[in-house]
């Protein structure tokens, strides 16, 4: 059977059917096919339930607080007073894209709403610059994945639903992973164009006045990352009111910036609604094809065969961490995690590994599936920002990142603390 869904899945997603329709679909030929039951009845009942929950409510509310910032204005002058910040390393405007990416990582709980922001923003001066477009665009698609792990994040929300875990306890464990990458980011930036000039562009210099004048621009994210996750750790606020504090906050600052206006607020609105019906639908469809592949024994069944491989703990590890890297080739992150993890976590955490700290390694390797061709949905965005070039550019420039993710992995694996020193301490 397992064999069976997973074909079915692939063959499904490369007829280029909607991820939310393919899990309800595959849920169906499932329940007709291997369950003893007629799970179908049910189908209503397993809806409410997998939609009927106040953590979920989160989710639109961090969607429209990334709207916000991004229409509103504020990425673009964060992004200038970065770029007069970090333009003199070698690499000069792509420590920029890292550092924007990071800062609105803090914010927008999205990858691919990070790393459309600071392509839209930065690709016009990638062209005027004389930037290697591989390196640029690679450093932009990485850097967007840092949105899934620097809380808040949209994607630990949604695996802290799915497993019962604590979701301030994620939030706090993502963040030295998150930053110690983006800090790697941009040491292999630097490497890369200590060897090779040419990748990085002529670095610029601008002056100490004009550096701390910029400082202004930086001080919205910040607050907002304080307020937002100060709330939760102060035990001011839930993850969910966090957010829609954070909203309304992000709506103060872009009205005095004067970015506020009907049109804006319209698009603002009509993303929020896009994304998160999209995230809905396939989190919806996820959870009914676990019903139904529970109910037909398909836990069992990956139990038995992970058990059979009569492999320690560690190294069944090692075998759901290449699973996790061969599926992100293939199956789109949000869909790959809501359909796994039901599964894969109970059988880890049975053998021992704390579920945050599996977590946090899951939260790396679907980053890795973001950047990684064929699905890799941060290398599409990039390229549709970029408007000319090949896609194939992208992908070579993300490389030297994916080796970045592949160490990180390797960390956590050897020095859990890295992701469970906060929550341990906290």
């Amino acid at each position: 059977m397992i064999f069976t869904v997973t074909a079915s899945l692939l063959g499904l997603l490369a007829l280029s059917i909607p991820v939310g329709i393919v899990l309800f679909l595959l849920g169906i030929g499932v329940d007709q096919l291997f369950s003893p039951f007629p799970l179908l009845r049910g189908l209503g009942q397993v809806i409410w339930s997998a939609s009927n929950s106040s953590t979920l409510i989160a989710i639109p509310f961090f969607v429209l607080l990334g709207e916000i910032l991004v229409r509103g204005g504020i990425a673009e002058r964060t992004y200038e007073a970065l770029d007069k910040w970090f333009s003199w390393l070698p690499g000069g405007l792509i420590h920029a894209n890292i550092g924007t990416a990071t800062m609105f990582s803090a914010t927008s709980g999205s990858s691919v709403a990070t790393a459309a922001t600071v392509a839209t923003v930065a690709m016009p001066q990638a062209e005027k610059l004389g930037y290697d477009p591989k390196l640029f665009s690679g450093a932009i698609a990485a850097g967007g994945t840092l949105g899934i792990m620097i809380p808040p994040s949209i994607n630990l929300i949604v695996y802290g639903f799915l497993t019962e875990t604590s979701i301030p306890r994620l939030f706090l464990a993502g963040l030295i992973p998150g930053l110690l990458m983006a800090l790697a980011f941009m040491a292999v930036t630097v490497i890369l164009c200590k060897i090779k000039p040419t990748l990085g562009g002529s670095s610029r210099s601008f002056s100490w006045s004009e550096r701390f004048g910029s400082l202004r621009h930086l001080m919205p994210i910040i607050i907002l990352f304080f307020v937002v996750i100060g709330s939760i750790y102060a035990g001011w606020a839930t993850p969910t009111e966090s957010a829609a504090v954070g909203v309304a906050i992000a709506f103060l600052i872009a009205a005095f910036n004067r970015g506020v206006s009907r049109e804006m607020m319209c698009h603002c609105l009509y993303g929020t609604v896009r994304i998160t019906a999209m995230i809905m639908l396939v989190i919806i469809g996820a959870y009914f094809l676990n019903f139904t592949l529970t109910a037909a024994g398909m836990g069992r069944e990956l139990k038995d065969l992970l058990t059979g491989l009569n492999l320690s703990p560690m190294g069944t590890l090692m075998v759901v961490i290449v699973l996790y890297i061969v599926l992100g080739f293939f199956i789109e992150t949000l869909s790959l995690m809501v359909a796994t993890i039901p599964i894969i976590v109970p059988i880890m955490t049975g053998m021992g590994f704390d579920k945050v700290w599996f977590g946090i390694l899951l939260i790396v390797l679907i980053e890795m599936a973001l950047i990684t061709p064929p699905v890799g949905l941060n290398l599409y965005v990039v390229q549709g920002a970029r408007k000319s070039g090949r896609l194939s550019e992208v992908m070579l420039g993300a490389i030297p990142f994916v080796l970045v993710m592949v160490a990180m992995i390797a960390l956590l694996v050897a020095v859990p603390a890295v992701a469970l020193f906060l929550p341990d301490i906290l």
